[in-house]
């Protein structure tokens, strides 16, 4: 008989290896439906498997993350950004001693409800739906996870635990307690505030990595912010001889390792002071302890400013994406005026969650190429109506 690793096994690694107040996966939160729990895989390694396996991280592969898929073979989709948010996430998590497999999890499924065509297409789905509760790409990752993906036949969505969901609810003012009567809390678990920033930290770097082979950027427009400073300088310090692109390319590297290693020392530091000896103990923080030094958190809002000035507004960008969205409009438009159109899984949720919200989840759910392929049938002769 074949021996293999329990997943009480793995729980108790957890308790003797993870930090005090890392979440541990024999803690985890109720999920909404209650299931059996598995014989070799914690609870947080089978959210993982059911974000991975879903129909809406597959359709990551073809939406945009800045600039409109298809327009580069190697610039980066959802799907590609995702996979660098979920590295970082257990790169920082493992040096704090954090659950990486919660982590991961989180960052795998942050972006699943994101439009397609990027911010752009956000804003205007946002608008689309200005009358009819708006739009937040955050908040429909979560209708994805707990609704719109349907693989089990006894419930909707993936039935993810709490945790999980927990992380995927950023920017909140109020957490809602997992139970019934409890309170509610200002910051999630260190492992979603690990998740959260390793998201900027791997758009802050990898848009910028992106411009440049876009030829957006200029390498003096670049020595204009203190982050891109830093790393050149420092790259050119090691490889004195090194030219064009492999000059770049390291010092993105090297911005990246900086901000991991800003944040791993800092957040340390934070929680040491903070004295939390547990997950619960974390979430009743005023403020998060997961977070940059005062100087690198300047230094990216600095960066952040740089990159909507000049990247995520620059002319070669918004005239493709304008157009990209008055695609998406009028097939919003469209669906509303024939709601038919959506099929009968999706009109049968109009009764429930309402035309326009129903609309909304289907549009979101499109990836560049189909809503195009879609605005194009719409536009056929024989179709308009």
């Amino acid at each position: 008989m074949s021996e293999y690793k329990k997943r009480e096994e793995m729980e108790a690694d957890e308790i003797s290896v993870l930090a005090l107040y890392a979440q541990k996966s024999g803690e985890s939160r109720r999920r909404r439906f209650a299931e059996p729990r598995h014989a070799y895989r914690t609870e947080f390694q089978r959210d993982r498997a059911r974000i991975i396996h879903s129909r809406a991280f597959r359709r990551l592969e073809y939406k945009t993350q800045v600039f409109l898929n298809g327009t580069g073979d190697h610039l980066r989709t959802r799907l590609t950004h995702t996979i660098e948010v979920a590295s970082i996430s257990r790169t920082i998590a493992r040096a704090l001693r954090l659950n990486e497999d919660l982590a991961e999890a989180i960052a795998l499924a942050h972006d699943l409800g994101h439009s397609p065509f990027g911010h752009s297409g956000e804003e205007t789905l946002a608008e689309c739906m200005r009358e009819h509760g708006g739009f937040e790409h955050n908040g429909q990752s979560l209708r994805v996870v707990d609704l719109l993906e349907t693989p089990y036949p006894n419930f909707a969505g993936l039935n993810l635990t709490f945790d999980v969901r927990e992380g995927i609810q950023k920017h909140q003012a109020f957490y809602d307690s997992p139970d019934r009567h409890g309170e509610k809390y200002h910051c999630p678990s260190l492992e979603a505030q690990v998740a959260n920033l390793a998201d900027e930290i791997t758009y802050y770097s990898h848009d910028l990595d992106d411009a440049i082979d876009f030829d957006i950027l200029s390498f003096a427009q670049l020595e204009e912010i203190r982050v891109w400073r830093c790393g050149a300088n420092s790259v050119r310090e090691r490889y004195p001889e090194l030219r064009e692109p492999e000059l770049h390319k390291l010092t993105i590297r090297d911005i990246i390792d900086r901000q991991v290693e800003d944040v791993v020392g800092t957040s340390a530091v934070a929680i040491a002071a903070a004295e939390v000896r547990s997950s619960d103990e974390v979430r009743m923080q005023p403020i998060p302890l997961v977070r940059y030094s005062d100087e690198l958190g300047r230094e990216n809002g600095e960066l952040r400013k740089f990159l909507y000035q000049n990247v995520y507004y620059h002319p070669r960008v918004a005239q493709v994406n304008r157009r990209a969205c008055e695609m998406l409009r009028e097939v919003f438009a469209a669906y509303v005026r024939d709601p038919e159109r959506l099929g009968d899984d999706a009109t049968r949720r109009i009764e429930q969650e309402g035309l326009h919200r129903t609309v909304c989840d289907y549009v979101a759910g499109m990836t560049d190429r189909y809503l195009i392929e879609e605005f194009q049938r719409l536009n056929e002769p024989s179709q308009k109506r």
